[in-house]
């Protein structure tokens, strides 16, 4: 797959994947109250984040035709 994720997208992906790994993470250690659905929504979401973000390529991006790199 190409590189298809831009240097400021990068960086949001990144950002954004570590609050929700935080999130997910607060929410199973009991320092947010929130059902345990969300923290595994919120983990999922994290690993996607940081996934794209670190590898420079998203799927999602790819089938809809965007490049922001």
């Amino acid at each position: 797959m190409n590189r298809n994720v831009g240097e400021i997208d990068r960086a949001v992906r990144l950002g954004a994947g570590a609050v929700a790994g935080i999130v997910s993470a607060a929410i199973l250690a009991d320092r947010i109250i929130a059902p345990d659905v969300l923290a595994l929504v919120a983990g999922i979401a994290a690993v996607v984040l940081l996934a794209t973000g670190y590898l420079s390529t998203c799927g999602l991006y790819a089938a809809l035709g965007i490049d922001t790199r």
